[in-house]
């Protein structure tokens, strides 16, 4: 489908957070035999949301706080494993695929940024942060990296994730690139210094990953800094910090489009319940509930962007790149096609088996895709795509990139960053 083709298809909707709980190496080794969608359709997000306005940086008020970092863990070392037939099932099954999908190409992007100016043959040392049980594994053997550290606040996470490395070692093969020596333990980014726990604290990194879990930091400024620092200061010059975060401009503009007074939105995929004054929301501390498919029940908090990426400049990290998932994908479909249809990371139109039909019955959910094919007047008999619901629960997210920057040191002996 060319690029004019796949734009008539776009409609506006919105959405949010994603459970890390499926592995690649269960994920990309499902056969898409069954789900080959003859072109790949999408609903674009609206996408006119200005930023928020620029604040001085500045802590929040004391407000009394509860123990946040203990119930997030609670919760992840509480979600027990499930198989990929269970999670085929799930009603969020495409979306999740989708949302790895994102990470494999985000990831694969920087780390081939630092291996092309990389000397042929230099040891690529990453940090897992916030690893959960290891589903980003896959991706850091097909990237031939050296080295990883897997890092979590829930225990039980990084035992499993520890566990599944393990198993992978025993594989004859390993997903299509060599094997790295990979450390393993658990901790709270936000308030304890990870270089301090590392087998080799002087050990220098190219890349620090953090997917789906940075937002818990916002919950002060003290833990913002302290995510930050533990995230820049083993990164070599030229490395790069990503992550992977919900756009708080984007919560705003759908929570403002529930209705005056309203304190929460959602669909039957996610809903979200605000904590915290939503007229003027706080810098840090802006608390609300995220729910998403009866699985994940947790405390989040908004990331005011401005104020994250001054934070970031004090560490000596110069934003180098942020975008939603919708324009990322955009972006993305032409050179990911083939990964995007491994992954099954969108749903086949009308579903091929039973199971997919009964799944599709509620037209309202994929009405697009039919208006999409029927305006194609036969010449595509299916398209690949997600749920309403579903893309509502993705979109919301949005990625960002920063890189080292070079130091030297003023008069005082304190850093200065170019």
């Amino acid at each position: 489908m060319s690029e004019t083709e796949k734009s008539d298809f776009i409609e506006q909707h919105q959405g949010h957070r994603l459970s890390e709980e499926s592995s690649d190496d269960e994920a990309e080794s499902a056969t898409a035999s069954n789900q080959e969608p003859s072109g790949s359709a999408k609903r674009k997000a609206d996408s006119d949301g200005d930023e928020q306005p620029e604040h001085e940086l500045e802590p929040q008020a004391k407000v009394p706080r509860d123990n946040n970092a203990t119930v997030v863990a609670s919760h992840y070392n509480k979600l027990e494993e499930r198989g990929l037939h269970e999670r085929s099932k799930s009603r969020i099954f495409y979306m999740r695929n989708f949302n790895n999908w994102i990470k494999s190409i985000l990831i694969n992007r920087y780390l081939n940024r630092i291996k092309e100016k990389a000397a042929l043959g230099t040891p690529l040392r990453v940090m897992d942060m916030c690893c959960g049980k290891g589903g980003d594994l896959l991706k850091w053997i097909k990237g031939n990296i050296t080295h990883l550290i897997c890092t979590d606040i829930a225990e039980v996470s990084v035992e499993q994730c520890e566990a599944r490395y393990k198993n992978i070692t025993q594989k004859p093969d390993q997903g299509g690139g060599k094997l790295f020596t990979a450390e393993f333990f658990a901790a709270d980014a936000t308030l304890q210094r990870l270089r301090e726990k590392y087998r080799d604290p002087s050990i220098d990194l190219h890349l620090v990953s953090c997917q789906f879990a940075f937002h818990y930091c916002f919950e002060s400024l003290k833990q913002a800094e302290f995510m930050l620092k533990n995230a820049a200061e083993c990164l070599k010059e030229g490395g790069y910090f990503i992550g992977t975060i919900p756009d708080a401009n984007e919560i705003m503009k759908r929570l403002r489009a529930a209705g005056e007074g309203a304190d929460s939105f959602g669909n039957d995929v996610y809903q979200i319940t605000f904590l915290c004054d939503t007229e003027t929301p706080p810098l840090f501390g802006a608390k609300y509930n995220f729910q998403l498919d009866g699985v994940v029940d947790c405390p989040e908090f908004l990331v005011h962007f401005p104020t994250l990426e001054k934070l970031a400049l004090k560490f000596g990290l110069k934003l180098v790149e942020k975008k939603r998932f919708d324009e990322f994908y955009e972006e993305s479909v032409s050179t990911g096609r083939g990964l995007l249809e491994k992954m099954q990371a969108l749903e086949t139109f009308p579903g091929f088996s039973r199971d997919d039909r009964e799944r599709q019955q509620n037209r309202e959910e994929y009405r697009h895709a039919q208006q999409y094919l029927d305006r194609k007047d036969g010449r595509y008999g299916k398209v690949g795509t997600l749920s309403k619901s579903e893309w509502e629960a993705s979109t919301l997210y949005m990625f960002f990139a920063f890189q080292k920057m070079k130091k030297s040191w003023d008069k005082d002996g304190k850093p200065v960053y170019s």
